[in-house]
Formats: structure tokens, C-alpha cells, sequence
């Protein structure tokens, strides 16, 4: 036993229990490292062969103890008994290799988790929520309806406040919501929606109609101006109800915004978070794919001909606004305008037409809906 080793130091000595510093006597053995009360009273003794270096400021030598359930640490200043407890322990490493080693392998592992988060996100998330659609219960999705209707409203109405956001509230515009209301009765008989529809003619000058979970329909002002006929207005809104009754609006939301949508909303703590305000965003601004642009264009021409109106009428609508610089998300599905109109065509059958879903009172009264505000 060295001099150095016979005598005793002054040290730091925090036991892992509480997070109090205590001033402690340190000398080296044979065997390993005593740690003793200023009394001389001996705390613990660390064999050499459990002892490991941690990281610290070059002129602290901090070890701990291996395999221990308690976070102890010692903090020695003295170099001369830090070159014994070196000698004593050739397994500590004073170096930082081993620190880096640890870094590495977590930037490594942090990486890993990075891109398996990419992957989830860009293949493991859309397979979920078209798996998930078609089971969600329908009270979960209209949760998720109510909450991304709020965001909605929000970010549509941004007329005065003195303006209502919905039309059909004014004695003049009564006669108008009458029309509509018998209008979206005869959509859903023809496209036997079995989900609850909550459907509203908003001020929004866009020839457009939009599609939120839970059978939201907002149908905008700019859509009843610019059609030239009831049957093309019962086209566009017949398009969305397909996007309601395949419930493409929830998969587009838990999509966007993960599933934390979903188990939020089981444990009703979603309403006006951030998740909803990005995923009702990206539900406006995201185009729906072309099978389900296809599916919904097809859940029109059927109701269409189910009703016996014109079933071509949702593709004359496309055609005539597709030149528009404002044409609305109607427009963002992926298959291109005239393949679109070309396929409605085509799976048209010849004898249907010639029904009225509104008589030209009732049309005329639906044009003016939004009557009571310009």
C-alpha cells in the first residue's frame, strides 16, 4: 500500500437516496474504495471491481458503483488518489471513450427512432386509419366531426361579425331553407345514407361544397350561383354525401393528425387541441385519392338515377367551372377534370332523367338562401 493510498481526502458523496451533498473522508485498500463520516465512522466500501467512471469537469474524478440500485456518486478532487483508484481499477475509463460509445449508440438508436417514426407516418398511418375508417364507432367520428367543425368555421367565416356564418336564419331567407332541407331529404332517400347528415349552406363565395367526419356538409353560397340548375347543385352535394357514407373525412383526419385523434377523443381531451386545428387544415387543403374521387363521383350518378334526375349533371358542373380560377376543393381530387366528366358519362344509363327534385319556385327561393346579407 502506497502513501498515497494509506491517507485519506476530503471528498463529495451523494447517496442516490436524497439529493443532499455529503462531505466525506476517502481512502484507498486493497480491496477497494472506504467512504467514512468525518468521524471516521465508515459509510461503505466500493470493491475496485465495481466501480465505473462518470462523466464530469476535468478537475472532479466521478465514479459510481456498477450494478447498484441507488444512484451513488462520489466526487474526488484529489488527483493523487485518483491515479491510485485508476491503478486499482484498470477497467475505468477516464478517457471518455466509453462516454462517447454511449453517445453514439444513443444518436444511433435516436436515428432508428427517427425514421421508424417516418415510416409509421408515411406507410403505417394511412393503412391504420383505412383499416380504422369502416370500425370507428359513428359516436367517436361524430366527436371528431364536432371538433374539426369548430376549426372549420373558424378559418371559413371571416365575414363582419354581425353576419351570420350559416344561411337560412332570416324570415326572407325561410322559404329558401324549406327548399333545402327537401332537397338534402330526397339526396339521402336516393343515396340511402345511413349516417346522420347535418348539412348547411354557408357564405362562401367558391362554387364548393366540403365534407367534414360525422356527416358535416357545408354547401357554399358560390355553388348555388354559379349552377345553372337544381340537378347540378343535387350532383355536387350528391358527390359529398358519397365522401360522408364511405367516411373518407375521418380517414383524411386521423391521417393528418395520427392516431391521437382517436384516443383523445375516447378520453375526451381533443376538442381545440392542436392535433384538431392541423388535421382540419389538412382535411381543407388535401385532395382525396383517385379511387376515392371515383367512389364518391359514383355514389352521385347512382343516387342521381335513383331519384330519376339528370345523373350527368355533376359532370356538365365540372366541366363548365373547371376553367375557373376559383373552383374549390371539388377540384383537388386527382383524376383530371375530363377524365372525370368522361367517366360519369359513361356509367350513366340511358333512361335517366326527366325527375324534379325542386319545382322552379323552390329553385328560385334556394338562389336566395343567403338572401338577407349581399
Amino acid at each position: 500500500m502506497t502513501e498515497n493510498a494509506a491517507r485519506s481526502v476530503r471528498s463529495v458523496y451523494f447517496d442516490g437516496i436524497t439529493s443532499a451533498l455529503h462531505e466525506v473522508m476517502v481512502a484507498c485498500t486493497p480491496s477497494g474504495v472506504q467512504i467514512r463520516n468525518p468521524d471516521d465512522s465508515l459509510i461503505v466500501e466500493w470493491p475496485y471491481e465495481r466501480l465505473k467512471h462518470l462523466n464530469a469537469p476535468d478537475h472532479i474524478f466521478r465514479i459510481g458503483l456498477r450494478k447498484s440500485d441507488k444512484l451513488e456518486r462520489l466526487e474526488i478532487d484529489d488527483q493523487d488518489i485518483a491515479r491510485v483508484i485508476d491503478l486499482g481499477c484498470p477497467d475505468i475509463d477516464r478517457s471518455g471513450a466509453s462516454a462517447r460509445a454511449e453517445r453514439r449508440r444513443a444518436i444511433g438508436w435516436s436515428f432508428a427512432a427517427a425514421v421508424s417514426l417516418l415510416l409509421v407516418a408515411f406507410y403505417g398511418i394511412p393503412q391504420i386509419a383505412d383499416r380504422l375508417a369502416p370500425v370507428l364507432p359513428q359516436a367517436i367520428e361524430q366527436r371528431l366531426g364536432n371538433a374539426a367543425d369548430i376549426q372549420v368555421r373558424a378559418m371559413f367565416d371571416k365575414g363582419p361579425k354581425t353576419r351570420p356564418f350559416e344561411c337560412g336564419g332570416a324570415p326572407v331567407e325561410a322559404e329558401g331553407k324549406k327548399a333545402f332541407d327537401k332537397l338534402m331529404a330526397s339526396l339521402e332517400k336516393g343515396g340511402a345514407v345511413n349516417i346522420p347528415i347535418r348539412a348547411i349552406v354557408v357564405r362562401r363565395e367558391e362554387p364548393n361544397a366540403v365534407t367534414l367526419p360525422g356527416g358535416h356538409i357545408y354547401v357554399f353560397q358560390g355553388l348555388l350561383e354559379k349552377a345553372s340548375d337544381v340537378d347540378e347543385v343535387a350532383g355536387v352535394i350528391a358527390h359529398e354525401l358519397g365522401h360522408a357514407a364511405n367516411r373518407d373525412g375521418v380517414r383524411t383526419l386521423v391521417q393528418a393528425a395520427g392516431l391521437s385523434l382517436v384516443f383523445g377523443s375516447l378520453l375526451g381531451d381533443f376538442v381545440g387541441g392542436g392535433a384538431v386545428v392541423f388535421a382540419a387544415e389538412s382535411l381543407l387543403k388535401s385532395a382525396y385519392s383517385r379511387h376515392k374521387e371515383s367512389a364518391a363521383d359514383d355514389f352521385a350518378v347512382h343516387t342521381m338515377q335513383a331519384l330519376n334526375a339528370n345523373p350527368r349533371s355533376l359532370g356538365s358542373f365540372l366541366a363548365r367551372i373547371a376553367g375557373s380560377s376559383n373552383r374549390g376543393s371539388i377540384f383537388l381530387g386527382h383524376p383530371a377534370t375530363p377524365d372525370r366528366v368522361a367517366r360519369i358519362n359513361a356509367i350513366t344509363t340511358p333512361q335517366s332523367g326527366g325527375a324534379t327534385l325542386l319545382d322552379a319556385a323552390e329553385w328560385k327561393a334556394l338562389k336566395r338562401i343567403c338572401a338577407s346579407y349581399p
